[in-house]
């Protein structure tokens, strides 16, 4: 049975001229006791989630930005069209934002994420556009990215599928697997190996304690550093 708990306060709405668009802060809250898993399903806008040690909660502030709309357009955009909730299923939490297009939808609209979790849980995200920094998530962290900056810092295995835009991956204890479109790739202090599939841009690797495999490296350059492991090129 699929149960349902969230906590959502509207903390503030700022109306602003038509020119500069409107925008409206949320936050969302849920237990974490029995969670194993939080998965993250955003649109478009930027995405920041901490792990926290000892915390007991997920809290979300999602920022709600319509630019070139006044305050009454904006809010009947919103009331039709955003998407945003959290839940719980199971031992898995999931959080959903966006706005459903539709007919007629041409609103230039976006939600910044600033998120607080258990740094235990696993992490998966599904992500537009916008840049994505993760930090301080301790368990395995799996990043499906649209277009957009990545950013994991200190985390256990890590996957990231990127379409374009640059990764950055430091301080991971477990392996590391890259999937990439284009932008610069820079992988840092890695506990286990690192395996990365690349179609354009710079690649840079530095203390890896496994091997180090390149798949394809499409077009940029490739250096590394103190890979303790076998190393794998493509020629």
């Amino acid at each position: 049975m699929r149960g349902f708990i969230v906590m959502a306060m509207f903390v503030a709405s700022l109306a602003q001229a038509d020119s500069k668009g409107y925008t409206e802060v949320r936050d969302l809250a849920l237990e974490s006791a029995g969670l194993a898993e939080f998965v993250i399903d955003a649109g478009a806008g930027s995405l920041v989630v901490t792990g926290v040690d000892g915390a007991r909660d997920i809290t979300v502030t999602a920022t709600i930005v319509i630019e070139d709309k006044n305050e009454e357009a904006a809010q009947k955009l919103i009331a039709k069209r955003l998407d945003l909730k959290l839940e719980r299923d199971g031992d898995r939490a999931k959080l959903e934002s966006g706005f459903k297009s539709g007919w007629g939808w041409d609103a230039n609209a976006r939600i910044d994420l600033d998120i607080r979790m258990p740094a235990g849980l696993a992490l998966q995200v599904d992500d537009g556009s916008g840049s994505t920094t993760i930090t301080g998530v301790t368990a395995d962290v799996l990043v499906d990215d649209g277009s957009g900056s990545v950013q994991v810092t200190t985390a256990g295995s890590v996957t990231v599928d990127d379409g374009s835009g640059s990764i950055t991956v430091s301080d991971a204890s477990g392996d590391v697997y890259i999937n990439d479109g284009s932008g610069s790739i820079d992988i840092r202090r890695v506990g286990g190996s690192v395996k990365i599939d690349d179609g354009s841009g710079s690649i840079k690797v530095d203390d890896v304690e496994n091997d180090l495999i390149i798949v394809d490296d499409g077009s940029g350059s490739v250096t590394y550093t103190n890979v303790r492991g076998a190393v794998e090129l493509d020629d």
